[in-house]
């Protein structure tokens, strides 16, 4: 079997295996030996190189002026030379001329390796970008490859991701091998592939999560409407049932707690708050503020304030370890919260 069939049967092959159209690589090729066609005639602006895409034979062209006398050989032919292809042909008239090099072949055979290396690559990366592009905000299971730096490596399967130092949990130390569920902040496109950056930190990891692991949320029965979260640490989440045959924050905990468990396993035993969103603020607030009991709640909604009145057993517990619940129910509720005892507020 000659050269030229056998490129022909290699792009078929590629075609079928990696999903990569011949046209696309026989064009490349064709563009890349008009560039080669400098070497023989010193330019190529005038050149064509046409592939037979049954046989493979590799044909070169010129574009040549049909002129009276010729000055430039390369881009120009005279009447009485044009008339022996073409007894039709008259002065002014453009001809093509086959001026395929006898070496051609060989040529392009090296041209066909090279630009056939370099296509699959394109496409293959071009395949693994959309790929992980669709996964963009989205959760992805990663396993750990190694610390570069502070930095993490993550595999994702034909891809590496960059856990970076910022979107780690504080704590969090991960071994080789590890298995570990990531948020997708980006998907960069360069010419060495797709550069994914991931997030263990970002409040839309947990949102995700349960979205997968409720199917009430899944069904569009639950709603997460608001989340906050104190990563590594504290996520509260702001729930609301569409039947009021359903449990909203039951749907989220399941049976035993076993769907609320999985998460904070994944997390690493973060503590999540499940709440019930209300579109009363004053409600939204107290439940907010759960697990702490509200004796009362004043709102000032042009100012998006609270004033909360808690019993005064009550008041470490609202404002919460280094005011970690007063903090994590404000950026829930979108309210400035004030937490005072019962005591503080008749002015003791």
């Amino acid at each position: 079997m000659d050269a030229n069939r056998e490129l022909i049967d290699a792009l078929n092959q590629i075609e079928r295996e990696k999903d990569i159209s011949k046209e696309v690589l026989l064009d490349a090729l064709e563009n890349s030996l008009v560039a080669a066609c400098k070497n023989n005639f010193g330019r190529a602006d005038n050149i064509k190189v046409n592939i037979d895409r049954v046989t493979g034979a590799v044909f070169v062209y010129a574009m040549k002026e049909v002129v009276e006398e010729v000055t430039d050989p390369v881009t120009q032919i005279s009447l009485a030379q044009a008339k022996m292809k073409d007894i039709d042909i008259d002065l002014g008239d453009m001809v093509s001329i086959e001026v395929t090099p006898k070496n051609f072949g060989r040529i392009a055979a090296q041209k066909a390796k090279q630009v056939v290396v370099q296509k699959i690559r394109e496409e293959e990366r071009k395949v693994l970008y959309q790929q992980y592009s669709s996964k963009e905000r989205d959760i992805v299971t990663g396993i750990v490859q190694r610390y570069v730096g502070n930095n993490v490596s993550i595999n994702l399967g034909k891809v590496d991701a960059l856990l970076n130092e910022n979107e780690q949990v504080r704590g969090e130390i991960f071994r080789p091998t590890d298995r570990i569920k990531l948020y997708v902040l980006e998907v960069k496109d360069t010419p060495k592939g797709p550069r994914i950056l991931v997030s263990r930190t970002h409040p839309e990891l947990v949102k995700r999560l349960f979205e997968y692991e409720v199917t009430e949320i899944q069904d569009g029965t639950v709603e997460i409407m608001s989340i906050a979260r104190e990563a590594g640490s504290r996520t509260k989440m702001a729930v609301y049932s569409n039947n009021p045959n359903v449990d909203a924050v039951g749907a989220c905990v399941g049976v035993n707690g076993s769907r609320v468990n999985a998460i904070v396993y994944e997390l690493r035993d973060e503590k999540i708050d499940i709440i019930n969103w209300s579109d009363d603020p004053a409600q939204l607030i107290e439940n907010a503020l759960s697990p702490a009991k509200v004796v009362s709640v004043m709102v000032d909604e042009e100012q998006k304030s609270a004033r909360v009145i808690v019993p005064d057993y009550q008041l470490s517990l609202a404002i919460g370890k280094e005011g970690q619940n007063a903090r994590l129910a404000a950026k829930l509720t979108g309210y400035k919260i004030d937490i005072k005892s019962e005591s503080q507020s008749m002015g003791y």
